[in-house]
């Protein structure tokens, strides 16, 4: 599967940002989707992840209760709906796809499909 993200930019601390994911591919449904993000001079960290038919979401604690994560599967996207994003939000998003479920989302290595980044900026 290849991944296309989309949507990042700059944005007013309170403000919100919709960051979308496009796969290429015939099974996107046989995919668990989730979004990294790699804050500057910080190691990439699991943000949130939807899994096959989006029964089942799971959030990082720091973005829980701001962040949505959801797919499309007729449409193969994922997309992840940003709000009261806060400074600390800053940082290059990433998308990433993985067949398997078995071990944690949180688990980078777990991962081996990843699209490009887009940059998400966040000003006080």
């Amino acid at each position: 599967v290849q991944l296309q993200a989309s949507g990042g930019g700059s944005v007013q601390a309170g403000g919100s940002l919709r960051l979308s994911c496009a796969a290429s591919g015939r099974t996107f449904s046989s995919y668990v989707m989730g979004w990294f993000r790699q804050r500057p001079g910080k190691e990439r960290e699991f943000v949130a992840a939807v899994t096959y038919s989006g029964g089942q979401m799971d959030y990082a604690n720091s973005v829980k209760g701001r962040f949505t994560i959801s797919r499309d599967n007729a449409k193969k996207l994922t997309t992840l709906q940003m709000n009261s994003l806060k400074p600390e939000d800053t940082a290059v998003y990433y998308c990433a796809a993985r067949s398997d479920y078995y071990s944690p989302p949180s688990s980078v290595s777990a991962w081996p499909y990843w699209g490009q980044g887009t940059l998400v900026t966040v000003s006080s």
